[in-house]
């Protein structure tokens, strides 16, 4: 329990950190009126806001979802959050999509369309089996799909800060797209190594088995019985 627990802490101080770091790096000209960015945004700042704000629900209330602790004190507020968080997934992937469906007019490649078609498809599709499965009070399915569409929406944070810290934003588009790519597809396999996370570790470290007591002795011979 110690080194499950230990793990989810890594793996959220992490999330953390990359949040942390993509609203500095990426989301600072929010604070900036003056950035020229916002000459760029205000022709989709109407899909722009709803798709951030839906992006800020899914990002931040995911993780109150992972608490056991939570999960069993506060049952009515964890469903709570998580309709929530359906809700933002959901509306958010779509308004991704169009939105960068939009910027073909502004000269975006529609490679770049595609890509986030497909991530959206893929937000879209794990958040509904999520909440399928908890309606249908199939819990472990339930969590595993949970599990797989945070991974996907992380995407979103881990491929900006993968070419902020490494300066590859700079390399151009067919840079930009491998490493959205990549986040995509690693997210496949790494939210299975969550959901796996006990048996692939006892894998590994399999727990030392506890010795038996030695067991006298037993005899046939009524004599050695007796002796």
């Amino acid at each position: 329990m110690k080194a499950k627990l230990n793990a989810k802490y890594v793996v959220f101080s992490g999330i953390a950190v990359m949040t942390l770091y993509v609203l500095y790096h990426n989301e600072r000209f929010l604070i900036e009126p003056s950035n020229p960015i916002w000459g760029h945004y205000a022709k989709i700042k109407w899909w722009l806001l709803p798709h951030g704000l839906f992006g800020a629900v899914v990002i931040l209330l995911a993780p109150l979802q992972f608490s056991e602790r939570l999960r069993r004190k506060y049952t009515r507020a964890h469903r709570i959050v998580g309709r929530l968080y359906v809700a933002g997934a959901l509306l958010l992937a779509p308004l991704g999509a169009y939105i960068q469906y939009y910027e073909e007019r502004i000269g975006q490649p529609r490679s770049f369309t595609v890509l986030a078609a497909v991530n959206a498809v893929m937000l879209m599709a794990s958040t509904a089996l999520a909440f399928l499965f908890a309606y249908k009070r199939k819990i472990t399915l339930h969590r595993q799909w949970m599990v797989r569409s945070y991974a996907i929406a992380l995407v979103f944070l881990e491929g900006r800060f993968i070419m902020g810290v490494t300066g590859w934003e700079q390399l151009g588009v067919e840079m930009v797209q491998a490493i959205i790519w990549a986040c995509i597809a690693m997210a496949v396999l790494l939210a299975d190594v969550a959901i796996h996370w006990t048996d692939i570790r006892m894998a590994f470290f399999p727990p030392a088995k506890a010795r038996t007591p030695a067991q006298p002795k037993v005899s046939d011979s009524p004599v050695e019985a007796l002796s």
